[in-house]
C-alpha cells in the first residue's frame, strides 16, 4: 500500500511541476544587447556606490579619498613625504588582508610571509595595482574596491562571491 501511495505522490508532483501557465512572464524575455548591458552596468555601479557610502557613513574615521576609477583609499600609517611613491613596473612587497564589507576575510597574507606584486604586471586585483601607486615604502592603507576593480561579475569562484565590493588592508613593506 505504501508503495502505491509513494508512486502516486511522485506522479502527482511530476504533473504539477510540468504544468505551466502560458500567460506567466518568462524570466529571460529581456534581450541582451549593448543598451541593456550599459543599463545593467550603470545600475550595478549605482547600487555598489550606495553600499560603499552606507558603509563609510558607519565608519566615519575612514577618511577615504576617491579616485576617478572609483577606488577609495585611506592611508592610516604615513611615512616620510620625501620617499617616492611606488611606480608601474616596480616590485612591491606587501602584506594584504582582502575581505568583504560585512567583515568576512577572504584572503590574508600569513604573518611569516610577504607577497610580491609587480605593479601593473601581475594577476592581482586592478584596484590594488592602482592603490599601490599612491603609497610609499612602509605605508599602510585601507582600500575599498568596487567589484569592477576587484573580481567583477563572477567573483574569483573560490572565496570571493560574484559582484563583491572588496575591503582591503594593505601594508607596503618595500619596493624593489
Amino acid at each position: 500500500m505504501m508503495r502505491f501511495l509513494f508512486t502516486g505522490m511522485l506522479i502527482l508532483c511530476a504533473c504539477l511541476l510540468s504544468c505551466r501557465r502560458n500567460d506567466m512572464p518568462k524570466q529571460n524575455d529581456q534581450k541582451w544587447d549593448k543598451t541593456y548591458s550599459v543599463d545593467f552596468n550603470q545600475e550595478l555601479s549605482i547600487r555598489e556606490n550606495l553600499k560603499i557610502e552606507t558603509f563609510l557613513a558607519h565608519y566615519t574615521s575612514l577618511k577615504m579619498t576617491q579616485t576617478s576609477s572609483g577606488l577609495r583609499y585611506y592611508i592610516y600609517q604615513k611615512e616620510d613625504s620625501k620617499l617616492p611613491n611606488a611606480e608601474e613596473g616596480q616590485q612591491a612587497l606587501v602584506r594584504l588582508t582582502i575581505g568583504l564589507l560585512d567583515g568576512t576575510i577572504c584572503y590574508q597574507t600569513e604573518d611569516d610571509q610577504i607577497e610580491r606584486i609587480v605593479i601593473e604586471h601581475s594577476q592581482k586585483e586592478s584596484g590594488i595595482h592602482e592603490a599601490l601607486q599612491y603609497l610609499k615604502k612602509g605605508e599602510k592603507a585601507k582600500l575599498i574596491l568596487p567589484s569592477y576593480l576587484g573580481h567583477g561579475l563572477l567573483g574569483d569562484r573560490l572565496k570571493i562571491p560574484p559582484q563583491s565590493i572588496l575591503y582591503v588592508d594593505i601594508h607596503l613593506i618595500d619596493l624593489i
